[in-house]
């Protein structure tokens, strides 16, 4: 009896600790930008529309990600849905610069074998991700800018789409006020940069970040969120990064990557590493957020600014969607 009875104990624990490292297959984090935002200045019905995007994404990326899809593809397919959305700075809600045209940016990295793909500038490709994930699995490069990524992407079959597509009427507007206000820029229009990390089942990371850059830009800029190591990072070994924000300030520190090599040099968590980052990126006066998740499925979601599009979701059940600094 005493055997039988110890038997059927150690099956309980064993079964218990399967429970648990199952529970703990994948997560996945989103954002949407980071800016000055408030209750007061968004409406219930903008704050709907935005929480319901977040959460679209989300459920997309748990059903891949539960029937087994790797990290990167669900990176690509998550991002696409926010691309498809007027609401973010990113594919069809880009804005424009001071030329009148929209340039588009984005890139891919996966924590298993550090590949990574990335395009700029670009001015017809639907979705810029889907073209960075090309770049990264069918060519021997790994940064593709202007009419050249374009000329690759059509050749991969990524949907191009007249530039008309990506007018939207507000952020046409955004940039009528800026020149006639004959300032640089307006800070709300940081918002909207896109971005996913993923753990996936295999214990594999990835990240990836798409945006149609700042506002009244000029001479070709590119900011962080197509440059490795700045807007986005991952390493099996680390985390896997993307940044939202003023994008020249995440270059200079190379943000990402910096975030990476605190936590493999110097021990530091995901979220001790991502504020550290922060409180540089404040001493600097830049502004933004950034999004990580380690090997653990362990999630920041960290920012300077008064809110930041964000939310996570991870096998357990757990799920979290915010805009504002609660």
């Amino acid at each position: 009896m005493k055997i039988r009875f110890k038997y059927l104990i150690g099956i309980f624990f064993l079964v218990n600790i399967s429970l648990c490292i199952q529970a703990q297959e994948y997560a996945l984090v989103i954002h949407g930008g980071a800016g000055v935002m408030s209750r007061d200045r968004m409406s219930k019905e903008a704050e709907t529309s935005y929480r319901s995007i977040l959460n679209k994404a989300l459920m997309l990326g748990d059903s891949l990600l539960k029937n087994g899809v790797s990290c990167t593809d669900v990176v690509v397919n998550v991002i696409n849905v926010m691309e498809d959305s007027p609401l973010f700075n990113a594919g069809k809600g880009a804005v424009f610069t001071n030329s009148r045209t929209n340039e588009l940016d984005a890139s891919i990295m996966e924590g298993k074998t550090l590949n990574a793909g990335a395009v700029a500038g670009v001015t017809d490709i639907k979705n810029p991700i889907s073209a960075a994930y090309e770049v990264m699995e069918n060519s021997e490069h790994v940064f593709l800018s202007g009419n050249g990524a374009s000329t690759f992407a059509k050749k991969q079959g990524i949907e191009i789409v007249p530039k008309k597509y990506f007018f939207t009427k507000n952020r046409y507007e955004s940039l009528q006020k800026l020149l006639k206000r004959e300032r640089e820029r307006e800070k709300k229009d940081n918002m909207g940069t896109v971005g996913c990390a993923v753990l996936d089942k295999y214990g594999n990371l990835c990240a990836g970040t798409s945006t149609g850059g700042m506002t009244n830009k000029k001479y070709g800029r590119i900011g962080d969120a197509p440059v490795i190591g700045a807007g986005t990072y991952a390493n099996n070994k680390t985390c896997a990064i993307s940044c939202t924000g003023h994008g020249e300030y995440y270059i200079r520190l190379s943000f990402a990557r910096d975030i990476s090599a605190l936590m493999e040099y110097k021990g530091l968590s995901v979220n001790e590493a991502c504020k550290e980052e922060i409180r540089k990126l404040s001493e600097l006066e830049g502004t933004g957020g950034v999004i990580a998740i380690d090997a653990k499925g362990n999630i920041a979601m960290e920012f300077n600014t008064s809110g930041m599009f964000r939310g996570y979701l991870k096998s357990t059940g757990e799920k979290e969607i915010a805009i504002f600094t609660e």
